[in-house]
């Protein structure tokens, strides 16, 4: 209770801060030193950016407004630590979830199954606080799994405090809970309510069972008919279903991979839920995805035999096949396969090198200075993904094997594609950033795949994603040469304008733009200070991805931290909002450069010891 009472009492002072208590947006809140003629329209484009155009137009035919009234306490719990249990809620139900903690009122907003599905979650939720959730029939609807737990083994499954559970539920997107069914509990078992989509609730399942079985062992088998019958044909392609596959116990071991690390990649990779339950593997979804989990972990087992060829791989459309230089092959593979296994966790792909047998025609080492095929299996963007980097580490190490020749290209293709741009030396250093961190800043921020293959940058992802990454791009580069002028904030549905206090700007930034940097790593954004038409600067914080109040990424998680840096400047500085708009010019500079996160005593700690040495070499 001890987590819930900090983020409530956290949450209401950011209330309290509101101007005449309503819900206006936090982004207001960061104008407390701006009083110029614009700000109006400034507060509008904003509020635009905040909530675009196209959410509005895929709205369902029954989207309404439920709201539920909730006491002190309950608004505790549905608000969770930090608010991650509403954002659960809201997650798991689709419907879009407000807690007005003055008023004590829960606003729900959605289709009329989302409504419905997010006011069970939070009533079973609240139920809790006073003992155990009672079920009952019309609790499902097409969203529940309800899963008997061996009484000795509830601990186990539960965790401490709760965590295991609560780390399955942030894995597969579902909300979980012990309940009563009925005439209440049983004495040996007790019924474990899963509720969420098919593919979260089989995850969850199955994760749950594998702890089971590690504690009960021998449970399985008393319910593998009903676990693997279990919502046959019941998604949208009709054909979902589950098959195992038994495995002796050094064949567990290598399919489970060190710390999962190979059933994870196997999941990834096909798309199949695939989990091991003693010694028991199960691969639950469509049909398709199905057969491609068995198909790869069959290829697995056999590169244990030898060398693996996929037969008819051009016809494939779940993989991709690279030539690598016979010089370059260890460099890709890594000590131990640690290079390739680093890019499968990342991309969440298969890859392995295919080599047809001695005396089948195309001989191994074929090709300009013999190449062997790296074979990737994925989805389209896991597997372009993986590819460049890839084609990254190659170009490194063979400088012109695959940028000879190519030239710059822009795709008008509306889905998946890929752009290229061109770069100079000095671009390309600037673009990169320290440990490639600004690569992957842009990355983050825009949506798509950006990798740099020698000096080419290929862009990879839909148009949308490509146009987004191309011109963070150009923004960069042209800082180099001062200032940046964006006019057209207001029809963006990736960008959030904050206007900061004259005295908070240095504060903000921080030294060399360090707080900047710092902020956009945490939440996935690119941010800096550029000037609107009328000349005037201000703070744009750019993210497809849009966020929520109490999320740790996207835009407004950045916005958040912001106005968390400028309400402590003015605290500091002590003058509340009318100083803060015409602070003296000299004392924002002396800010700025000594915020670095790093405390000002250590810069005067090092004094006297510089004296000191002074003192003692006139000695």
């Amino acid at each position: 209770m001890g987590g819930r009472d900090d983020s409530r009492s956290k949450s209401r002072s950011r209330s309290k801060s509101r101007r005449g208590g309503d819900r206006s947006r936090s982004r207001d809140r960061s104008q407390s030193g701006d009083k110029k003629s614009g700000a109006k329209k400034d507060d509008r484009s904003r509020k635009d950016s905040r909530s675009p155009s196209p959410d509005k137009s895929r709205r369902p035919d029954d989207y309404g407004v439920d709201t539920m009234k909730i006491t002190d306490d309950d608004a505790a719990f549905i608000l969770g630590k930090g608010g991650k249990t509403k954002e659960k809620i809201s997650r798991v139900s689709e419907a879009e979830i407000e807690l007005f903690e003055r008023d004590l009122i829960l606003e729900i907003r959605g289709s009329k199954l989302q409504r419905r599905r997010a006011k069970k979650y939070a009533e079973g939720v609240m139920a809790q606080r006073t003992g155990p959730v009672s079920i009952t029939e019309d609790y499902n609807d097409d969203d529940l799994t309800m899963l008997m737990v061996p009484q000795e083994a509830v601990g186990f499954v539960t965790g401490r405090a709760g965590n295991f559970l609560r780390t399955i539920e942030e894995e597969w997107g579902t909300l979980m809970f012990f309940c009563e069914v009925g005439s209440g509990r049983g004495k040996d078992f007790e019924k474990l309510a899963i509720f969420g989509n098919i593919r979260g609730r089989r995850g969850a399942e199955l994760k749950v069972l594998s702890a089971v079985e590690t504690k009960v062992p021998g449970y399985l088998d008393k319910i593998k008919d009903e676990v693997v019958g279990r919502d046959k044909g019941k998604d949208q392609t009709g054909t979902w279903g589950t098959d195992i596959m038994k495995f002796q116990d050094d064949e567990l071991s290598y399919a489970l991979g060190k710390q999962g690390g190979t059933r994870k990649k196997l999941e990834r990779s096909s798309g199949a839920v695939v989990q091991y339950v003693g010694h028991v593997a199960f691969f639950s979804g469509p049909k398709e995805v199905r057969r491609k989990a068995k198909e790869y972990i069959k290829w697995l087992f056999d590169q244990l035999e030898g060398p693996v060829y996929v037969e008819g791989w051009q016809d494939r459309r779940d993989c991709t096949v690279v030539d690598i230089p016979s010089d370059c092959i260890g460099y890709i593979t890594g000590a131990r396969r640690a290079t390739l296994g680093a890019m499968e966790e990342e991309w969440g792909v298969l890859m392995f090198f295919m080599n047809k047998s001695v005396g089948a025609d195309g001989e191994k080492g074929k090709g300009r200075g013999g190449s062997e095929k790296l074979i990737i299996f994925g989805s389209e963007r896991a597997r372009r993904g993986a590819e460049l980097k890839v084609m990254s580490g190659v170009e490194a190490k063979a400088p012109g094997y695959f940028t000879r020749g190519v030239r710059e290209k822009t795709s008008s293709e509306r889905g998946f594609d890929t752009d290229r741009m061109l770069f100079k030396d000095d671009e390309l250093s600037y673009s990169l950033g320290k440990q490639g961190s600004t690569r992957k800043k842009l990355e983050g921020a825009s949506g798509a795949i950006l990798e740099y293959v020698g000096h080419v940058a290929f862009i990879a992802g839909d148009l949308k994603q490509r146009r987004r990454c191309r011109e963070f791009l150009g923004w960069l580069l042209s800082q180099r040469r001062g200032s940046v002028t964006i006019t057209n904030v207001e029809s963006r549905d990736d960008a959030t304008e904050m206007h900061i206090p004259d005295n908070c700007k240095g504060w903000v930034t921080g030294n060399r733009g360090s707080e900047l940097r710092r902020m956009e790593a945490e939440t996935g954004t690119y941010m800096f200070m550029a000037l609107d038409d009328r000349g005037d600067e201000r703070l744009i914080i750019f993210s497809h991805e849009q966020g929520s109040k109490s999320s740790e990424r996207g835009r407004m998680a950045a916005e958040r931290l912001v106005n968390e840096l400028i309400q402590e400047k003015l605290r500091e500085d002590g003058r509340g909002r009318s100083d803060s708009r015409s602070p003296p010019p000299r004392r924002g500079r002396r800010d700025s450069r000594s915020r670095s996160r790093s405390p000002p005593r250590r810069r005067r700690d090092s004094r006297p010891r510089r004296r000191d040495s002074r003192s003692r070499s006139r000695r």
